[in-house]
């Protein structure tokens, strides 16, 4: 009776044993599927991101006459094209970054002097996070804040080095004539007197 309760036992052990090395084989055997199908998935991706398209070209001269975009109002969010710009002035494109010491310092300049350039269309443009570039003018420029001629736009799409130019120094400055044609552009900082002069006339 001793040897039967042993064997008992025994077998019960080792059925249990049994029973739990299958369920931890099945286990095993999903967690390996499991990782095989998250390694297949990187190289899905990769291969995926190899068959994206190559990056559009960049403008290497500044465009002759002011090419199509959208851009956006850093303050509202509102999409700005073109035709939104006012007919019959300059125009007059400033890319910048929030950051940069130089545009810092001609943002400041231009709003001292904003009664000779209050007949312009001013554009500051970045493709900086628009959080960098919403307090630019109210920081650098004050006088330029609220302005019906002056507004801070976030290209989004980094359409600016694509169509306008790929400037190799800030504040990158493009004048346009009230027919939309390139007057004059220049990448870096300049003394505020050749500014103003190229702005206006």
């Amino acid at each position: 009776m001793k040897y039967f309760f042993s064997s008992l036992a025994l077998g019960t052990v080792i059925c249990m044993t049994a029973c739990q090395s299958g369920d931890s084989n099945k286990t095993q055997e999903q967690t390996t599927q499991q990782r095989m199908q998250e390694n297949e998935h990187p190289a899905t991706a990769s291969q995926a991101a190899a068959q994206q398209a190559p990056a559009p070209p960049m403008a290497k001269e500044a465009a002759s006459s002011i090419p199509d975009f959208k851009f956006y109002k850093v303050k509202s969010g509102i999409g700005f094209s073109k035709a939104d710009i006012p007919a019959g002035k300059n125009t007059a494109f400033i890319l910048f970054d929030p950051s940069c010491g130089h545009c810092q310092h001609e943002t400041g300049l231009l709003a001292k002097n904003y009664a000779k350039i209050k007949d312009v269309n001013l554009y500051f443009i970045s493709m900086n996070d628009p959080a960098l570039m919403a307090s630019f003018l109210e920081t650098f420029g004050k006088e330029l804040v609220d302005k019906p001629n002056v507004e801070v736009l976030y290209d989004r799409n980094q359409e600016f080095i694509q169509k306008f130019h790929v400037p190799e120094q800030f504040p990158a400055n493009y004048v346009y004539g009230a027919d939309g044609k390139l007057k004059n552009s220049w990448d870096g900082e300049k003394e505020i007197g050749y500014v103003l002069a190229e702005f206006t006339k």
